[in-house]
């Protein structure tokens, strides 16, 4: 199996073109220089001189023009505008599970085509990310080839201190070329004991070394390795540079500089430096647009296990000027008769029994309390002894053991259950355990025998008792549960090999997953990943240490379950990042349903606590502000402009709506969202200036998401809904789906003489491309105690350059391949639009705006040309009569409908037409077209929402299929949007059947605009 990977996601577009569009105007060239080698001396010297070019890459656009690009982009996507003076770091911001790392290596290669740049060096903070990246490299190979058929030639390999030949081939090539490399690599001194690296140690203590690659060596014609990186200008991609930076300390941070990057790409879904943001697409966004999996949480809590004295430590806060510091325990109190856990505010020498007045708490005290920044700890004194509790850790309680048990067989259970639903569909089911110490899932012999864990154990007991219940009986008829619990589980650990008893033998040890010790680990890890999706592999449930907290992930992990001591805990975000990936099937392509693609979490805290702890962690991560509006949030929306084509709204009108907002009572001065805007919100009551009308949807849009909260689902409200057979087979519901049920194809008829018409008046439309310029900037220069300083005092107006040593590039063969159009139509399209003398000043800039006026006016087109035909095939009945996963605050009881529950989507349009279709009496039967239900479009697959029998009269029966959206104005409505409507009321029109008619296609906001289109 191979997975398969998509070229055509919209939000992975916009992050590549937005590094792109970065160098706008740059063009295609290459710097070439010497690699020096070693000179000629004795005979025991290198004695290599050799003269052999080196390939760099080359900028060539001045500072402002990179920081008109750099604010362009921004606007174009809703960000903040970054003022001068330009640095060389840019920020891109994906949430996990997003594809982060194909979008930074497309976007290289779309960099080399564009540009020509040609060297890329990816530093990573990890082993396990390295290891990452390289099977990414790997399994892309064969897509990239094909997407760039003109960097055939590239390679990759990881920077390898005993393999420095690599190094001279990444600089002297003229190839595409990737390095990957762990930041620690880079450093200039290292500790002799690592990597084996440097020199002996010798005596009691350590000495410091320097690098290999920070010293000249025969593999590299006697030059630094680091020299040769930093002549070729490289672009720097850093993965996770949140943890390549190196802290307080900044040690990675200076790494990267000793590159010499032409620039530096930082990637994460949790940047602390947001410096030069160019695209993002955050937390909130991946999981409303159903990027990645949903994500639910089944809760674990403990009830009525109140008696043993309970101490957990929730957070240590530090003194101000006249306090001391204070902690938050978590303490069962008694109040009312009852016993109820709660948050306990206290300070040093607080007597837990009088804050919780029962006597189970007698004689514990709470001691000191240090609130260090690397030393949060809280001294609980006991009778008789003295423990120290950690932020997060806890003591007392239940029995671990007892509760690590029922977190195990929830998470078999709630795995059991998806493999029941999702094998038949070629869906390979896994679930991940993290686990505190290793020798609780493994232990060793004195003879290095290994042996079964208390976790193993545990596993395999209620793998075993869950597996022979009735209901799972489909799954393991003739399967021997012994054999079957034994084989379905494993461990992925570091391997320690030792001598035990004369022989060598392997054991496991907790680690971090930063060392070169690990890496055995992570290759069994990394290169697995296509074997563990698939169906024969027996392997589903993975126990693993922290070596999976980064930098790995399995795109069908659907349960994750943390076990652990009391005493640990884990980030929510880090916990549920390796299994947001949506889930591969048989044939390694991607299933976009959403009661398929929902991660499970098994956790011991109510399902509202993770979700408010997952919400603090998302704002600390990555600064989103949850329920304020920012003055510049609406820059990016799309209005028409002057010439009536589309441009952006803009920082100044933002900001001018925004002031709106904020004398309207809708904000408030600290920008955050007032009830009166989420009342008008839900009531579509929103005021707004006359001139933002245009934009009335967007604005909506971007209020509705900034003024919710992000959504984690109960798994304990999951319900199945399930089919009415009487409405199913009743005679109102059959004539409506003979109606609907048929499917089509689709044919695209357009005049190509319209086609060149049009986009020939596009591209005589274009604004003017200007020419290559050079702009002269005048700064006054001042030296005193306090350093260097540089004040701008004069700028002159922009000189245009004639470079005649421009190259110009294919115009043909590059507009054929952005807008698939032959040469022939290309030619004739260029020819009349008079415009050929723009492409010989700025051929990059005429190229990316011509691509763009064409492929629009192609789009509008292909919608306008679109015709159907039935094509004899159709959408079984049966299908309907399946059960569905849902969730109960997400449905609707019903009577009328398919399903004895609507599931939906929207809770303002969707939840309300529901409730009028059930109420109103003219409506005999309806359904929510299941996901399955789809309209071929030349614009992608369309879902519509619902199919309605109305009888009128008493008589005369009217069939519907309906699209509720918020607005009936075409104009409001994205283009894609737009089309795939157009396309759906002709394939309606296509399937209306000779004898019983057809089911008129309505785009409604309620069931009143269904009855004003009979």
């Amino acid at each position: 199996m191979k997975i398969q990977f998509e070229s055509t996601l919209d939000f992975q577009a916009q992050a590549i073109e937005a590094v792109a569009d970065l160098f706008s105007g740059q063009q295609i060239d290459r710097t070439q220089f010497t690699v020096t080698a070693g000179t000629r001396g004795n005979q025991g010297t290198l004695g290599l001189v050799e003269t052999d070019l080196g390939v760099g890459n080359r900028l060539a656009l001045l500072p402002d023009e990179l920081q008109a690009n750099l604010n362009a982009v921004q606007l174009r996507n809703g960000l903040a505008p970054s003022a001068p003076p330009l640095g060389g770091d840019f920020t891109i911001e994906m949430e996990t599970g997003t594809g982060k790392t194909y979008v930074y290596l497309r976007t290289a290669f779309e960099l080399n085509r564009r540009y020509g740049f040609t060297k890329f060096v990816i530093v990573v903070p990890s082993l396990a990310i390295k290891e990452g990246v390289l099977k990414t490299l790997e399994m892309t190979r064969e897509h990239f080839q094909s997407l760039y058929p003109e960097a055939r030639g590239y390679d990759f390999y990881t920077y390898d201190s005993s393999r420095l030949g690599q190094v001279r081939d990444f600089a002297t090539s003229h190839h595409l070329r990737f390095m990957v490399a762990t930041i620690q690599s880079l450093y200039s001194v290292q500790d002799a004991a690592e990597e084996g690296e440097g020199v002996p140690t010798g005596g009691r203590g350590r000495k410091r070394a320097e690098r290999v690659i920070h010293r000249p060596n025969e593999q590299t014609g006697g030059e630094k390795p680091i020299d040769l990186l930093r002549a070729t200008l490289p672009v720097v991609i850093v993965d996770e540079p949140q943890s390549v930076d190196g802290g307080e300390e900044g040690k990675g941070k200076q790494a990267l500089g000793l590159l010499n990057p032409l620039c530096t790409l930082r990637y994460s879904a949790t940047h602390l430096n947001k410096a030069q943001m160019l695209y993002r697409l955050d937390a909130v966004d991946a999981y409303e647009r159903r990027l990645v999996k949903g994500i639910e949480v089944a809760s674990l809590q403990v009830s009525s296990g109140h008696n043993k004295p309970y101490v957990r430590v929730l957070e240590v806060r530090p003194g101000r000027a006249r306090t001391a510091p204070s902690a938050v325990l978590e303490l069962d109190v008694k109040e009312g008769g009852r016993v109820r856990r709660k948050h306990v505010t206290v300070l040093s020498g607080f007597d837990l029994e009088q804050e919780t007045e029962r006597e189970l708490y007698r004689g514990m005290r709470v001691g000191e309390i240090r609130a260090a920044k690397k030393e949060k700890l809280v001294e609980l004194q006991l009778p008789g002894d003295t423990k120290w509790l950690e932020e997060g850790q806890e003591f007392g309680g239940v029995n671990e053991d007892d509760l690590v048990r029922a977190m195990i067989a929830r998470t078999i259970e709630e795995h059991l259950d998806k493999e029941l639903r999702l094998r038949p569909r070629g869906l390979k089911v896994l679930s991940l355990f993290f686990i505190d110490r290793v020798d609780n899932y493994r232990l060793y012999a004195e003879d290095g025998t290994p042996q079964r864990g208390k976790y193993a154990e545990m596993f395999e007991q209620e793998y075993k008792r869950l597996a022979g219940l009735p209901k799972y009986h489909a799954l393991f008829e003739g399967v021997d549960l012994t054999q079957a619990a034994s084989a379905v589980h494993d461990g992925y650990f570091s391997v320690d090999k030792r001598r035990v008893g004369g022989k060598t033998v392997e054991t496991y040890k907790d680690t971090s997953g930063s060392t070169a010790a690990d890496e055995d680990a992570y290759h069994l890890i990394m290169q697995a990943k296509e074997k563990l999706l698939d169906l024969n592999t027996p392997l589903k449930f993975i126990f693993s240490h922290s070596a999976l907290r980064e930098g790995w992930d399995n795109p069908n992990i659907f349960q994750i379950c943390v076990l652990r001591e009391m005493s640990t805990e884990r980030q929510r975000r880090q916990t549920i990042g390796r299994g947001l990936r949506l889930a591969v099937n048989q044939q390694g392509e991607r299933v976009r349903d959403d009661g398929v693609n929902v991660l499970t979490v098994v956790a011991t805290e109510s399902y509202e606590a993770f979700a408010e702890g997952l919400q603090k962690e998302i704002e600390q991560d990555t600064g989103i502000r949850f329920g304020v509006v920012e003055a510049h949030v609406f820059a990016g929306l799309s209005v028409a402009g002057s010439d009536g084509q589309p441009e952006p709204l803009g920082f100044e009108r933002s900001q001018a709506l925004h002031a709106h907002l904020r004398a309207a009572g809708y904000v408030g001065r600290d920008g955050r969202i007032q009830d009166t805007l989420r009342n008008d919100l839900r009531a579509g009551t929103v005021r707004l200036p006359p001139e933002f009308e245009a934009v009335r949807a967007g604005v909506e849009a971007t209020l509705t998401k900034l003024a919710g909260k992000l959504e984690i689902k109960n798994a304990d409200e999951r319900v199945t809904v399930r089919t009415r057979r009487a409405v199913l087979d009743s005679p109102e519901f059959q004539a409506l789906w003979e109606r609907i049920c048929a499917k089509t194809s689709y044919s695209v008829d357009f005049s190509t003489a319209e086609l060149i018409r049009t986009c020939t008046a596009a591209l005589a439309e274009m604004p003017p491309v200007p020419r290559t310029q050079v702009q002269t900037m005048v700064a006054a220069i001042g030296i005193d105690k306090g350093g260097v300083t540089a004040t701008l005092s004069q700028t002159h107006a922009p000189t245009a350059l004639r470079e005649a040593d421009i190259v110009l590039p294919d115009l043909l063969g590059v507009l054929q391949d952005r807008t698939q159009l032959t040469r022939r139509t290309l030619a004739e399209i260029v020819r009349g639009s008079g415009r050929l003398n723009d492409f010989q000043r700025n051929p990059q800039a005429f190229l990316e705006a011509a691509a763009e006026a064409i492929n629009t006016r192609k789009r509008a087109l292909l919608v306008s040309g679109v015709k159907y035909e039935k094509t004899g095939d159709w959408y079984a009945q049966e299908l309907l009569d399946q059960e569905i996963s849902a969730y109960l605050k997400n449905t609707l009881a019903a009577t009328k409908s398919v399903y004895d529950r609507v599931i939906y989507d929207s809770p303002n349009i969707e939840r309300g037409f529901a409730e009028d279709l059930e109420r109103n009496s003219a409506v005999k039967v309806y359904a929510k077209l299941p996901d399955w239900f789809r309209v071929p479009t030349p614009l992608g697959d369309y879902n519509p929402d619902w199919a309605v029998v109305l009888e009128e009269n008493s008589v005369e029966r009217l069939y519907f299929v309906v699209e509720t959206k918020g607005t009936l104005f075409a104009e409001a409505l994205r283009p894609t949007e737009q089309g795939k409507i157009a396309c759906a009321k002709e394939h309606f029109a296509a399937v209306a059947d000779a004898e019983s008619g057809n089911a008129q296609y309505v785009q409604a906001t309620t069931l009143q605009d269904v009855f004003d289109a009979r």
